[in-house]
């Protein structure tokens, strides 16, 4: 698919991040996830897409917000397609409640998820997180999202983003 070498991720955990590893292993759908070895140079989703033949729209990006109110701060994860962008300032923190919302720290978000940046996944991250997932990303048959590592990408059912527990799918999330 798309220029890539597709296995069944529970045959090459080595491919994930250990969080990513767990929570594929403790997946209850029948949703079958594939990962693909890249260069981790190119692991960047406009790069990986160019090099890979992987359309934009197929492909989501998972970035970690720092919502903020009253002294506390809160994470969540937002999924968009590749093609849009996470409205932060607008549905992300009116959704969280918060008074401000930004893009987390690089190192936040590396030593709260137990990935790579620029490998975020989704697929283990914290339970109590919310992950607000856009709708587009649902509907898209197969996305290729981070797999916690940048040497590779999980291909999944766009359905299974809304399986996950703390999932909130969210019509017009992204721009």
């Amino acid at each position: 698919m798309w220029g890539l070498s597709l296995e069944p991720a529970l045959d090459r955990t080595d491919l994930l991040a250990a969080p990513v590893a767990d929570a594929i292993r403790a997946w209850k759908g029948e949703d079958a996830f594939q990962v693909a070895e890249i260069d981790p140079e190119l692991s960047d989703t406009a790069a990986f897409c160019e090099r890979y033949g992987t359309p934009l729209d197929a492909s989501a990006n998972c970035v970690i917000v720092a919502a903020k109110r009253g002294g506390e701060v809160r994470l969540a994860a937002c999924v968009v397609l590749a093609t849009t962008r996470a409205d932060v300032n607008g549905v992300v923190r009116r959704r969280l409640d918060a008074r401000k919302t930004s893009f987390a720290p690089q190192d936040q978000a590396v030593a709260e998820t137990g990935m790579e940046y620029g490998g975020i996944t989704p697929f283990g991250l914290p339970a109590e997180w919310p992950v607000l997932v856009d709708r587009a990303v649902v509907e898209t048959p197969h996305v290729v999202v981070g797999s916690g590592v940048r040497r590779s990408k999980l291909v999944v059912p766009g359905a299974a983003l809304a399986a996950l527990a703390s999932a909130e799918v969210i019509e017009g999330l992204a721009r």
